[in-house]
């Protein structure tokens, strides 16, 4: 069951949703209505209450004579 987000197209609204079958009608939860775009997710992870983002690792010996190709600095 997947989680989609959806921004309202009255209210303004931007809330996430967890559907369970394609055919469930999606309702606005501040104003009700169901003019809603599906938006774009976005990833996060938490830990301790703090936003932390996932960094490339780097190349053990530092200095990468690729780094374009490997996707490492």
């Amino acid at each position: 069951m997947p989680i989609f987000e959806y921004l309202c197209d009255d209210c303004g609204t931007k809330f996430e949703k967890l559907v369970r079958r394609a055919d469930d009608k999606i309702l606005c939860p501040q104003c009700g209505e169901s003019h809603l775009t599906a938006q774009f997710s976005t990833f996060s992870a938490h830990a301790n209450g703090k936003t932390k983002e996932a960094a490339m690792p780097s190349c053990p010996g530092g200095m990468c004579q690729t780094p374009d190709i490997c996707g490492r600095d």
